[in-house]
């Protein structure tokens, strides 16, 4: 049986749409097993999977470094025998251990990222607009440069929720015990300003939606006194920043009639789980290649190009806005919002 090393070192949202695209390849080609190396935090995507094994990269201390990566290679090596390389992150790290492979023998095959391609769409003189292909297709691409049977992806849902009494105590906490109404997740942040929708708008939008739904506000650990500050005397928003696992994330995910995110992980997370997806989507694009999976393409909330030709002007939401003023998310108002919602939830 042919082994591959997988290598997706970051970031979350990135990681998290590996996860239907191994699942493709496996299914497709039964005298495989993957070795998946990332994050040791993001194991949990990969739970369950037969014939893949997870090993966790601690890039931040053992793994740090050229010396760390080849200290990475070497675990990895001694514990699996490596027959092809399927590098999925092309950045340093990952040639690297790219690089260790070949001097071994063995063969590499790395994504090619369309970075030219990107450049253009962004460019504020020299736009070239046109629709790149998804992240997941580029993932499939590389496979299929290794000699191995793919196809375009089935529909998911692609990550299976598991019980979770942590989850069963925290609902008993808030005396949810039936779930008897509308749940809506909203994971109102991003890496990146150019991603986050103003805080304004979210909390009118908050406001008006817990009115007919219990809503949970999902982020991370530091996020919790901005949260506080959308949930302020509405008993029907509860923030589960910090109180969850990945692990069980995903799975109150799973149990959501519908999330609400940016362009971010949580948008990816909960289309893994098979819970519809609202994005919104400011100084990035869909055409970047970083969309919704399968049908959450419908339910995308942005300012049209034709309204606001600057758009993309960012990859992934770093860049200072040309204009000065974020038009792209300030003009998305709470309607626009709540329209797609309630088109999903009918509430």
């Amino acid at each position: 049986m042919k082994h591959l090393l997988v290598i997706r070192f970051s970031a979350m949202g990135d990681v998290a749409l590996t996860v239907p695209v191994v699942k493709e390849v496996l299914a497709q080609n039964p005298d495989i097993e993957i070795t998946f190396v990332s994050a040791a935090f993001l194991a949990p995507f990969f739970e369950g999977i037969e014939r893949l094994h997870f090993f966790p990269a601690q890039l931040k201390t053992t793994h740090k470094g050229p010396k760390g990566i080849y200290k990475l290679y070497r675990e990895i090596s001694k514990k699996r025998k490596i027959d092809v390389v399927i590098d999925l992150h092309s950045v340093m790290r990952s040639w690297l251990m790219g690089a260790f492979a070949r001097m071994s023998g063995i063969p590499t095959y790395r994504i090619d990222k369309g970075r030219k391609e990107k450049k253009n769409l962004v460019s504020k003189e020299r736009k070239v607009r046109k629709q790149l292909p998804h992240s997941t297709e580029r993932y499939l691409k590389v496979f299929e440069a290794a000699g191995l049977k793919v196809k375009s992806l089935t529909n998911g849902p692609w990550i299976k929720a598991k019980p979770s009494t942590e989850i069963e105590n925290l609902l008993a906490a808030l005396e949810l015990h039936n779930k008897n109404s509308t749940w809506i997740g909203f994971a109102p942040f991003a890496m990146h300003a150019g991603k986050m929708w103003p805080s304004h708008h979210a909390k009118q939008w908050i406001k008006e939606a817990s009115k007919n739904a219990q809503i949970f506000l999902f982020g991370g650990k530091g996020e919790v006194e901005a949260l506080s500050q959308l949930a302020e005397k509405l008993p029907q928003v509860h923030i589960l920043a910090g109180k969850l696992s990945l692990k069980d994330e995903l799975t109150f995910m799973s149990r959501l009639d519908v999330m609400v995110a940016m362009d971010s992980s949580n948008m990816h997370m909960a289309t893994l789980v098979g819970t519809p997806v609202v994005s919104i989507w400011g100084a990035t694009h869909t055409d970047a290649g970083f969309g919704p999976l399968g049908d959450n393409r419908r339910h995308i909330v942005e300012i049209s190009t034709a309204e606001l030709a600057c758009r993309p002007c960012s990859i992934f939401g770093n860049k200072p806005c040309w204009r000065g003023d974020l038009a792209c998310l300030e003009q998305i108002t709470p309607k626009m919002v709540h329209e797609k919602v309630i088109g999903i939830t009918k509430v």
